[in-house]
């Protein structure tokens, strides 16, 4: 593709896209393009809008013909940017999202995420969506729409039958009461059930999924899981003793060991395929070669940071997440550190956790902590989970694995009694070698297991579904 030397582009970023916009400049620069630098200057922490806006700006002012804003993601520039009167951005993660923000879209302003695109790929989308025009009448006739909404009124129409009815502004006072009904009835019809089986009561024939109880059969997990339902939960202290047959898509497929080989992986990455676990779980160095292993599949790439002492610097974690992102990886486990929480040095704590946290945010990843258990007191538990909640971690964990031993269900129904009411999850990994084990973790308040066994526990579920 020709570049078109003529045009002018604003460029800017936030600290979690620097690295790829000094990268994108040395890359405009070759093609010979103008362009003027909107920030940031450092990997310093900043605001990602206030650099979506001055690129949009220019653009608006007729100062530019194009932008270009990274950020963690590219999400929450396009929002910012969009704000802005006159700015059509687009957030591209692939040659063919960036030609058809162009040609179809007319976008006038790129976003992109440094946490998750390479600068090989970076430099193919800028290209692409800097030298493709949009010229089909039908293209520019509902872009032009979208640039009507620029002077449109808050509730104005832009097609006539747009404004709510009677019915739909009454299910706007809807009352809580009718939406907990609502909600029983679109369970039922997802497992095929008209009879109510909510309760402590239920047999040893069901499971609970979303708060409802529903017969133990695979076929009904897999029902939920289609409907777009991530994870499977169950009642914890009421007597529900309710244990999913089907959960694959609850554990993470483990190796980390230090003799790991690249066959080994990949052996691990076909087992995933297979079974359909949640993640592989595998070492720092491995993450791109299962993610290449894994494209186009729903398993995940989780790996490790700061494993398995906890010891690294804070900086040092979240560069270790940073870079893990960039190579794929889809969920981070970040260990504490140890003997600064047994030292009483909540800070530090705090800081090592939420720099990773904040490194998965900009990612668009699932944060998992890790407080080896084993190592610490019932009080140093809760204290490692309250810091994971402040963090806003999206799950703590029980153990690395190579601590004195794993997971038990009493340190899981602990944790998950801190963090469940702000929303954190609870991952159970180490010596869950089968079903029994599993099951307990689970009906401890567990949503995720971590486990080099998890062939193993869907066999035994599978022989223990036939048997019945």
């Amino acid at each position: 593709m020709t570049a078109k030397k003529n045009i002018k582009i604003a460029i800017g970023a936030d600290h979690g896209g620097f690295d790829l916009k000094e990268n994108l400049k040395i890359f405009l620069s070759e093609k010979g393009y103008q362009f003027s630098d909107c920030g940031t200057d450092s990997k310093e922490s900043v605001d990602y809008p206030k650099f979506a806006c001055a690129v949009a700006n220019k653009i608006a002012n007729g100062e530019v013909n194009f932008g270009i804003m990274v950020d963690g993601a590219g999400i929450g520039s396009a929002m910012a940017a969009n704000k802005v009167k006159g700015v059509r951005a687009a957030s591209c993660y692939n040659a063919q999202t960036a030609k058809n923000a162009r040609e179809h879209n007319n976008a006038n302003m790129l976003t992109l995420g440094g946490g998750l695109i390479e600068p090989g790929l970076a430099r193919q989308i800028v290209e692409i969506f800097l030298t493709t025009d949009c010229t089909i009448d039908r293209h520019l006739r509902r872009v032009q729409m979208i640039n009507e909404l620029d002077n449109a009124a808050p509730h104005n129409k832009l097609l006539n039958d747009n404004s709510p009815t009677n019915k739909e502004k009454t299910l706007i006072n809807i009352s809580s009461a009718d939406l907990a009904r609502i909600a029983e009835r679109v369970g039922e019809l997802v497992v095929g059930s008209t009879e109510s089986t909510q309760g402590p009561n239920c047999g040893t024939d069901m499971v609970c999924a979303c708060g409802m109880c529903v017969e133990r059969k695979p076929e009904t997990i897999r029902k939920f899981l289609n409907s777009g339902v991530d994870r499977i939960g169950y009642h914890d202290g009421t007597g529900c003793e309710c244990v999913p047959q089907d959960i694959a898509h609850c554990i993470d497929h483990t190796l980390l060991k230090p003799d790991t080989t690249e066959k080994d992986v990949i052996k691990l990455c076909n087992e995933a395929r297979e079974y359909q676990f949640a993640t592989v779980c595998i070492s720092p160095s491995y993450v791109s070669l299962a993610a290449k292993q894994l494209a186009g599949s729903r398993v995940k790439v989780c790996t490790v940071v700061g494993f398995p002492s906890g010891a690294h610097l804070p900086e040092i974690k979240a560069m270790e997440t940073r870079q893990a992102i960039r190579e794929g990886a889809g969920e981070i486990d970040m260990v504490i550190n140890i003997g600064a929480l047994k030292s009483g040095n909540d800070d530090l704590v705090y800081r090592d956790i939420r720099m990773v946290c904040e490194a998965c945010e900009d990612g668009g990843v699932i944060s998992k902590v890790i407080i080896e258990a084993a190592l610490l007191s019932d009080d140093e538990k809760l204290r490692a989970c309250n810091l994971a909640k402040k963090a806003r971690a999206n799950f703590v964990k029980t153990s690395t694995g190579f601590g004195p031993h794993g997971a038990t269900a009493e340190d899981v129904s602990l944790m998950s009694r801190v963090v469940q009411q702000a929303g954190i999850e609870v991952k159970a990994a180490g010596g869950i070698r089968n079903l029994e084990s599993a099951q307990e973790m689970i009906a401890a308040g567990a949503t995720r297991i971590g486990a080099s066994a998890g062939i193993k526990i869907l066999q035994e579920a599978k022989s223990l579904t036939v048997s019945n």
